[in-house]
Order: structure tokens, then sequence, then C-alpha cells
């Protein structure tokens, strides 16, 4: 009986309230304010770097548009890498620069081992890399590839998810039918427990971050 007299008055509360409804005013409340913020001792490179490899991403840095070739190029050798695709004209003339052979028609998708794209923003907080529908790319080249590899700027970072949104937003004046937040390599263990990579997408994640604040 104890039980469903308790319950009976958690009802009876709800009910009340419901019928009461409280004359708080609460518009000058603050929903928007800053939980987090940057660390004083790291910037937002230094902080986006060490939660993307913590996550299992490997970041490489770039203090210009060439090293980012210059840097790729045994890469690809070490790695034994074939079949690279990309869609972005500007990454295309910076592979040409270093006679990096890459594809780019759509007769040759389906034989992509290597996507090279860009992004919307980078989100230090978090290590994310953020993607849209609204890129060049697509949809489908950042999740098709087994290896993923974005080529980002230093004046893309952001800090939190809330300012990742902000920017995506203002871009294109709403948010894009499909917007991704890649935080890692694709892996699960929802099958028998057991760990398996690029289950759902590039088992590798690649980001050079070319700084630009000297550019222009």
């Amino acid at each position: 009986m104890k039980e469903s007299t308790d319950r009976e008055k958690v009802l009876k509360a709800v009910r009340k309230a419901l019928i009461h409804k409280s004359e708080v005013d609460y518009s000058a409340a603050d929903s928007d304010p800053d939980i987090y913020t940057v660390p004083e001792e790291d910037s937002l490179e230094l902080l986006f770097a060490k939660n993307f490899a913590t996550l299992g991403g490997s970041f490489i840095f770039c203090e210009k548009k060439e090293d980012f070739a210059a840097q790729l190029a045994p890469l690809i050798v070490e790695k034994n890498w074939n079949n690279l695709f990309t869609v972005d004209k500007e990454i295309q003339d910076m592979l040409k620069a270093d006679n990096i052979h890459y594809l780019s028609e759509e007769k040759d998708f389906l034989d992509a081992n290597i996507g090279i794209t860009f992004c919307e923003c980078l989100v230090a907080r978090t290590g994310t890399i953020m993607v849209s529908s609204k890129q060049k790319s697509g949809r489908r080249l950042p999740v098709y590839a087994n290896v993923h590899i974005t080529v980002a700027y230093t004046s893309q970072l952001v800090y939190n998810l809330k300012d990742a949104f902000k920017l995506v937003k203002k871009k294109y004046d709403g948010i894009p039918s499909q917007l991704t937040a890649v935080t890692g390599p694709s892996q699960t263990a929802d099958i028998e427990k057991t760990l398996v990579k690029g289950a759902h997408g590039p088992k590798e994640i690649f980001l050079f971050l070319i700084d630009d604040t000297q550019i222009g």
C-alpha cells in the first residue's frame, strides 16, 4: 500500500504543478554561457592536436601550403597507398605541385582507397572534424575510403561545437542537410565485444593543418 500511496502523492504533485503553473519570469536567464573555456596554457592548435591524437587520429602540422604535398609524399610511400581520390581543385593543385597522382572522375570513385577532402571547421575541445554535404566532396567521400585525409587551415579552428554550428550556419545562412562530426576513426565493439575498425567509415584519419596566419 505504501508504494501505491507514494505513487499517488507523486501524481498528485504533478497534476498540481500542471494546473498551477509557476509565475517565475525566466526571460532574462542566460541559456548560452560558456561552460568550458580554453586552458590558458594551450592554443587551439595544440588543444585540437592533443584531443585528436588521443582519439586515434594522426596530426600533421604544415607551416605553409606547400608543406602539405611535401609531407604527404613520403607518407604515401611508407604506407604503400594507392588510388588517392579528391574532387577539390585546390587540393588537386597542391598534389600536382609534387607530382602526386590522384583520381577525381566519378567512374573511379569506387576504386578510392584514400579520400582527401577539406572540412567546415575543427573543434579543438573534442578533437572533432566537421564536414557537410555542402562541400565539394559531398556526403560520400569522407566515409567511403579506407583512409580519410582532411586538409584544414588554422583559421578554421573553433573551441567547441556551439562555435562550429554558428560558423556553419553563418556560412550557408542555415544548417546543411547533413552535418557530420568526425571524432576519431570508425570503430565499434557491438558484435561479441570485439573491436572492429572501419565498420562505419575510414579505418584511419589524418589531419593536415596548414598555418594560414601568414597568408595574405
